[in-house]
């Protein structure tokens, strides 16, 4: 059953949770193949209940002690512009789209993600461009980033922040 994992880690982003949940993004995801759809909600307010999305097979929680077998099961994932979550779904070789949580003030979501981006390792955008980039994405340009090899993860990081 092909799958979609969306987390937002430790965070709150009901925002996320909500716009990959209107009916919009979730014909976009069927429209695409995929079936199952499982939601890591944080501390959010939003707990999704399995029968609110009518054509997808919906599952929620909050918390786990560890996603990786939900990151190992999924087709795509797409995740909250976190350091932590990016290199967990990039080590493991998923397909990556980056949701930027623009409402947060100061952080460095946008920039990380935009490196990544460039170095063709993810998609990202918005929660107001998430539908049209669902219908939009092509999966196929996404290189490896190659696992094992957390010194790059810092350089990009510390690429993106404009410390190199």
């Amino acid at each position: 059953m092909k799958t979609v994992f969306v987390t937002v880690g430790t965070t709150s982003f009901d925002e996320l949770i909500h716009s990959i949940t209107c009916s919009e993004s979730v014909q976009a995801l069927k429209t695409r193949g995929y079936e199952r759809l499982v939601l890591q909600v944080g501390r959010g307010a939003l707990l999704p209940a399995a029968d609110s999305c009518p054509h997808i097979r919906l599952e929620a929680f909050r918390f786990k002690d560890s996603i990786a077998e939900d990151i190992k099961q999924a087709d795509l994932v797409i995740s909250h512009a976190g350091a932590g979550s990016c290199l967990e779904v990039l080590g493991a070789g998923k397909p990556l789209l980056v949701v930027v949580n623009d409402k947060l003030m100061d952080n460095h979501q946008l920039e990380l993600a935009a490196q990544l981006h460039m170095d063709s390792h993810l998609l990202y955008c918005t929660c107001s461009t998430l539908t049209q980039t669902l219908k939009s994405m092509d999966l196929s340009v996404l290189q490896p980033f190659l696992p094992g090899q957390p010194e790059n993860f810092a350089y990009f990081l510390d690429k993106a922040l404009g410390v190199r």
